[in-house]
């Protein structure tokens, strides 16, 4: 079909460009996340999402009990310095409330853009990245290592702001200066892990993480999901024997 196109959806290997009576026509090729795929990936990860809330069900008693016992304040990261709620860019552009175990010293958050600013280890990109983070609680850093601090995004899945795999979900202040190529990530919904994540995880450049999550969206399939959750189980368990 034609149509102009939003620059959220288009991307240089998913439209063919064509005149038609002399004038330009844009033809958007389908993905493997449109029609049935889009309906067989959300299955999935309900079935997921529901599996790995069993799972870790006794960690969602022992992980509260432990934050509050390590530092002050809240057990969810919920709220900005300035009080408001934590966001981040899902599908389209659209912001949703994202929840992750506090790792950090409350009232922190801000000190990526000025205090330590000039620490930053990210800046091909517009991602932030704080090495030896001192911001970070004892148990934060832990937590951070094995990824539980991520388990409570199983209910995102749920509520379907998120997927169980897909791009990183980013901060809206980061999402504002993608530029338009890159917003072709958001295509889709973010995921709890992703093929860029697996990859590399934040040792990659930007523009590789974007080469790799638009790589999967023009490519998806539900074995290509079971592949990456296995891939990121095992990363895991790895990191935790090497430390």
């Amino acid at each position: 079909y034609n149509f102009i196109p939003d620059l959220v959806q288009i991307h240089q290997k998913n439209i063919n460009i064509h005149t038609v009576a002399g004038f330009p026509l844009i033809t958007l090729k389908p993905t493997p996340l449109e029609g049935w795929g889009k309906v067989w990936k959300r299955v999935f990860d309900m079935c997921g999402a529901t599996v790995g809330l069993i799972l870790f069900s006794p960690l969602f008693l022992t992980i509260p009990i432990l934050i509050k016992t390590d530092s002050k304040g809240t057990i969810l990261f919920k709220h900005l310095d300035d009080g408001s709620r934590v966001k981040r860019v899902g599908q389209y552009g659209k912001l949703f409330n994202f929840y992750k175990f506090r790792t950090m010293k409350p009232g922190t958050h801000n000190m990526r853009y000025t205090d330590l600013a000039d620490q930053n280890t990210r800046e091909d990109g517009p991602l932030v990245k704080i090495k030896d983070d001192p911001r970070i609680t004892r148990l934060g850093r832990f937590l951070r290592r094995t990824d539980l601090d991520e388990i409570p995004q199983f209910f995102n899945v749920i509520k379907g702001d998120m997927s169980l795999v897909g791009p990183r979900p980013h901060l809206p202040e980061e999402v504002a200066k993608y530029s338009d190529k890159d917003k072709f990530v958001l295509a889709i919904k973010p995921g709890i892990t992703g093929l860029a994540q697996t990859s590399g995880r934040s040792d990659l450049s930007w523009e590789e993480e974007v080469r790799l999550d638009s790589y999967y969206i023009e490519n998806w399939s539900i074995i290509a999901d079971i592949k990456i959750i296995l891939k990121t189980v095992w990363a895991v368990f790895r990191d935790r024997k090497a430390s």
